[in-house]
């Protein structure tokens, strides 16, 4: 069994979050199934293309060679994504961050601009 830190866990959730909300935002009604997160981390209901960035996000995200002094994605020295996934996940972000945040969510704040 895979074990995982406290902030991977965090970070995972975090990205899951923002993926539904894109998700749902910008596919709309299509079909999307249950994407379960690794770790008991909860499941999120995502469309086919969403749930296949997820997965790979997950796989970066706990292949992260950075894990001792972790920074926010947007300040890290090395990207773990590729061009295509690095520009699809500030979108996400964009997007997600924004909503997240007129819902009330004024937590993620912080994590938009810093």
């Amino acid at each position: 069994m895979e074990t995982h830190t406290k902030l991977q866990e965090k970070d995972i959730r975090l990205i899951g979050k923002f993926v539904e909300v894109y998700c749902a935002g910008k596919h709309g009604t299509g079909e999307r199934s249950l994407f379960c997160l690794p770790a008991g981390l909860g499941e999120r209901r995502l469309c086919a293309e969403c749930a296949e960035f997820m997965a790979y996000a997950v796989a970066r995200r706990m292949k992260c060679p950075l894990e001792a002094e972790k920074p926010s994605c947007k300040h890290c020295r090395t990207h773990c994504y590729n061009k295509t996934n690095l520009a699809k996940v500030k979108e996400i972000m964009a997007y997600s961050g924004k909503k997240l945040m007129l819902r009330g969510r004024l937590d993620y704040i912080w994590h938009y601009f810093f």
